[in-house]
């Protein structure tokens, strides 16, 4: 089974079977997974120190803007 089976297999469904799919896919991404959330609040914390600290410099939004031009 891969997604593109499953795709064509999901377009075989009535329009209203396909949109309580995607709302049932939907909702399975939106679970927390709480390792993820410990391991961005971990790293959300160390960026944090390091910014209080000084060991890392910030940029504005102007200076993103202008690298990327």
């Amino acid at each position: 089974m891969n997604t593109k089976s499953i795709f064509k297999d999901a377009l075989q469904l009535r329009p209203v079977e396909r949109l309580q799919l995607i709302e049932m896919l939907t909702r399975s991404l939106n679970n927390p997974d709480e390792n993820l959330e410990k391991i961005w609040a971990e790293e959300s914390e160390k960026r944090y120190k390091a910014l209080e600290e000084g060991s890392i410099k910030t940029i504005t939004l102007n200076e993103i803007i202008e690298h990327y031009k």
